[in-house]
């Protein structure tokens, strides 16, 4: 049995993580910090995408600012050119 995660991986999924800065809803001046990891498409971000929109509809404190790195776990090797072959005795 192949977990849900690896499946994800196999279609393009990578592993996304939000740094979310928002203002706290009894002070708007200061910022706190949110961090969100999931797998995602990137350049698109859905699943991120719906998530910001869930938390723009349901929390009370407005985002300030998302930060979003991302990588691909399962990705095509990397082919280096050979210069030279070398023979040992």
């Amino acid at each position: 049995m192949v977990s849900q995660d690896f499946r994800r991986q196999l279609e393009g999924y990578g592993l996304t993580t939000a740094e979310i800065l928002y203002r706290l809803p009894d002070h708007p001046g200061l910022l706190q910090t949110y961090v969100w990891q999931d797998y995602d498409l990137a350049p698109e971000f859905p699943v991120l995408a719906r998530f910001l929109a869930f938390w723009r509809r349901e929390l009370a404190g407005p985002l300030h600012s998302v930060t979003v790195a991302h990588s691909r776990l399962i990705k095509p090797s990397e082919f280096r050119p050979v210069d030279g072959v070398f023979r040992l005795h």
